[in-house]
């Protein structure tokens, strides 16, 4: 009991200045963001909008943001039913066979990204699907599948099958049960995998910098091309905007979490 407190202590320190690692460069860039200076420079030398109007009133700039969003919101629309469907396979299966496409479906998550970049490009070089639309969203859909499984398989273990059985005892076929029981108990786990798949398609970088080009060019790839030809504070700006909505959504999907639980 002696040696407990300073052993917490020391945890608490530890975790504090983990977590201030993580974070600095949040704590650098927002700043930065609001400085009237043409170069990136820390401390501001003084407060200004400049470089979010810069951003807002750059054709390139919106162009490259309507195609993340585009890109973001059609990963949701496919990866969510699909990676529900798969959860729901996977928790309703105890063969080797299941097991084997959950370890797969997770395969995303464990390959390097540059390893998984380097193939798609390959793959799509060969097929026609460089710098297309309909490319940057398959890749996404592949990179955000893993998020969506982990996240209703977790929702679907916590969830009482026999209520479904009772439904279906009752005369529902399994997809009716599934939407009339199933679905309502575990949409916040859906959401949050729909949440995650959206932050994961919004963020992706790598996988855009082989496969993206012409006028399907997400906001990560222009970031990139910026930071090589000219250092702009407007990276600063579009950083900082970035971070916040992937914050808010990260919040929402644990918010949401905690009150359906």
């Amino acid at each position: 009991m002696i040696m407990a407190r300073p052993v917490r202590i020391a945890c608490i320190v530890f975790c504090t200045l983990v977590l201030l690692y993580l974070i600095l460069p949040i704590l650098i860039i927002a700043p930065m963001s609001f400085s009237s200076a043409r170069f990136l420079t820390f401390p501001p030398p003084s407060l200004s909008l400049r470089w979010y109007q810069e951003y807002v009133g750059n054709a390139a700039w919106m162009q490259a943001t309507r195609v993340t969003l585009t890109v973001a919101a059609l990963t949701v629309v496919i990866a969510t039913p699909l990676g529900v469907a798969a959860a729901y396979a996977i928790s309703q299966s105890r063969t080797r066979i299941m097991r084997a496409i959950h370890i797969i479906l997770l395969l995303p998550l464990v390959v390097p990204v540059i390893i998984t970049a380097v193939g798609i490009f390959f793959i799509y070089a060969r097929v026609g699907l460089v710098a297309t639309l309909s490319g940057l969203v398959f890749a996404n859909v592949m990179l955000a599948l893993p998020y969506v499984v982990i996240s209703v398989v977790a929702g679907l273990q916590s969830f009482d099958a026999t209520q479904e059985m009772v439904a279906r005892s009752l005369g529902m076929n399994r997809l009716r049960s599934f939407f009339a029981v199933t679905l309502p108990q575990i949409k916040a786990s859906v959401t949050a995998g729909a949440i995650f798949a959206f932050i994961s398609a919004m963020d992706e970088t790598i996988v855009a910098l082989f496969i993206s080009g012409g006028q399907y060019q997400p906001l990560t790839k222009r970031m990139f091309t910026a930071l090589r030809d000219e250092i702009d504070p407007t990276i600063a700006a579009i950083s900082t905007m970035m971070t916040a909505v992937s914050f808010m959504l990260v919040l929402l999907a644990s918010t949401r979490q905690r009150k359906d639980g």
